[in-house]
């Protein structure tokens, strides 16, 4: 008996040994496949999205790159390989550019002033929207809003009529006290700050919003607390509410700057540049050499100068208030 089962074991072990691994239970198999068509159908109902995006997004910009380094111009529309490669000259020029270091320093005037009055601004009205005010809340967001998604054409016709040195709104509360009205728009010191109190009114819904989704993500738990310690408003407001509100910050500046800093419609409607280039920004600067003077190389050499100058400023902005974040 014992040699008999030593040897059927011996026999059994070598088969075992070499023996094909057992096959993939049905379910793998079918979960495999379920994958697989779930990630074709994925890629089927992406394939507008990314034909659009290729066309209208990635091969322009490419195309951008590759004319910032080349003198292209009006004769190479039809013509593009006809254009002449130059290297960085475009890049060498732009910044021994007067016009263009002006514009770089009215995109930077703008920012620096604009972007803390409408968070500033944003905030203020929408702690009062979320705390101080119980009757027509809904009303006064809807009016804070409104300028958001009004076009810039009905905003310039209103902001015209307003700033008119003869016949506007403040012309006519000037002569009231026996003033004259200055003229904001034909003005090289006034028609900047005239722009950004624009600008700020017509932006600072959406960072009201913003704000008003954050502070009703504050847990209530947290004010009653700092109440029963015996903080005041300020305090609960300073000591609580504003770090809470830290993220939100800082996408609302994040997004209010790149906004900004590529500040085109304003000045394009309301002044042109003018006066004496005082309202020329680098995005309006763009416009004018790329389809004015159909300096179409030199344009695109300006628009990566710019997207440079926002990647930095955005990098510099997430490193320094996501520090305040955590």
């Amino acid at each position: 008996m014992g040699t008999s089962t030593t040897t059927t074991e011996k026999a059994a072990g070598p088969a075992k040994a070499g023996a094909a691994p057992s096959p993939a239970p049905p379910g793998g198999r079918r979960r495999k496949r379920t994958l697989g068509v779930q990630n074709a159908a994925g890629w089927l109902f992406s394939t507008p999205f990314l034909v659009l995006f290729a066309v209208f997004m990635a091969f322009p910009i490419l195309a951008t790159l590759a004319m910032s380094f080349t003198d292209f111009g009006l004769r190479n529309v039809t013509r593009p390989w006809e254009a002449e490669f130059i290297g960085f000259e475009n890049y060498v020029n732009l910044f021994g550019d007067e016009k263009f270091l002006k514009s770089l320093f009215n995109t930077g005037y703008f920012v620096v002033v604009g972007v803390p009055l409408t968070i500033g601004i944003g905030l203020v009205v929408a702690v009062l929207l979320n705390n101080g005010i119980d009757r027509a809340r809904t009303f006064f967001r809807v009016g804070f809003y409104a300028p958001v998604v009004t076009t810039i054409v009905a905003v310039a016709v209103v902001w015209r009529f307003v700033l008119d040195p003869s016949d506007g709104l403040i012309a006519g509360l000037f002569s009231e006290v026996g003033w004259t009205a200055p003229d904001f728009l034909g003005s090289e010191t006034l028609a900047m700050p005239s722009l950004i109190v624009m600008a700020v009114w017509r932006n600072v819904g959406t960072v009201m919003v913003l704000f008003i989704a954050g502070l009703q993500a504050i847990p209530t738990e947290v004010r009653e607390a700092a109440k029963l310690d015996g903080a005041s408003v300020w305090q609960e407001f300073r000591s609580v509410t504003i770090p809470l509100l830290r993220p939100t910050v800082l996408y609302a500046t994040v997004i209010t700057t790149i906004g900004y800093l590529n500040v085109f419609e304003e000045p394009f409607v309301m002044t042109q540049g003018g006066p004496s280039d005082s309202t020329l920004t680098v995005s309006l600067n763009m416009y004018r050499e790329g389809f004015n003077f159909f300096h179409m190389g030199y344009a695109s050499a300006m628009a990566y100068v710019l997207f440079v100058v926002i990647m930095g400023i955005t990098v510099l902005q997430l490193r320094l208030l996501k520090d305040n974040t955590k």
